[in-house]
């Protein structure tokens, strides 16, 4: 079976649990966020249903943008867009961005991506236009600690950011589910 057939598989055995009366186990949420919150991290396989659980976070109650290294790398990028639509139409306002520890992209460089790249028939025309925004998108990319300071300066000196929204900065631990606060957000509002 390949991996769209388990998809599917699974998703039949979901809806069936659901009507054996589960509904209520997933009860209807509003398209806006509870807790007024958007959460801006990495697409790291290891959060997947363990960062929010580890920040109480249920269905419903933020707006969640993942990105490889929870970076953003330019003035109208979609990370931005994203936070654009959550603040102006969806009621969010508090942004978190959490980066997280063993991050898989401080250990790539983008001569390591361009040659993958190649490798897999990407045209190197094609490389040639992305290539600057590659190399400094990944190739400064080292430190998550470092990134979040950055991302967390990028998102509150964004001229489309309201200026009264606390965009906090923390660091999450995928190994144990602990969350440490790296910009206190409030201090800036």
């Amino acid at each position: 079976m390949n991996i769209l057939e388990q998809v599917l598989a699974a998703n039949s055995n979901f809806m069936e649990y659901l009507v054996e009366g589960a509904i209520q186990d997933y009860p209807e949420n509003n398209k806006l966020p509870n807790r007024h919150l958007a959460i801006f991290t990495c697409m790291d396989t290891r959060l997947v249903d363990f960062l929010e659980p580890a920040m109480g976070i249920k269905r419903g109650e933020a707006k969640v943008i993942k990105n490889a290294g929870n970076s953003v790398t330019g003035p109208f990028e979609a990370t931005i867009r994203s936070l654009i639509v959550s603040i102006f139409e969806l009621g969010v306002k508090e942004v978190m961005v959490i980066g997280h520890f063993d991050c898989g992209l401080a250990h790539t460089t983008a001569d390591s991506l361009i040659q993958k790249m190649l490798a897999r028939g990407i045209s190197p025309d094609a490389i040639k236009m992305i290539e600057a925004e590659l190399i400094n998108w990944i190739d400064h990319f080292h430190h998550p600690v470092d990134n979040i300071e950055e991302v967390v300066r990028k998102i509150r000196n964004n001229p489309l950011i309201p200026k009264d929204v606390p965009i906090h900065g923390l660091i999450f631990n995928p190994h144990t589910g602990q969350l440490e606060v790296i910009v206190d957000g409030y201090q800036h509002v």
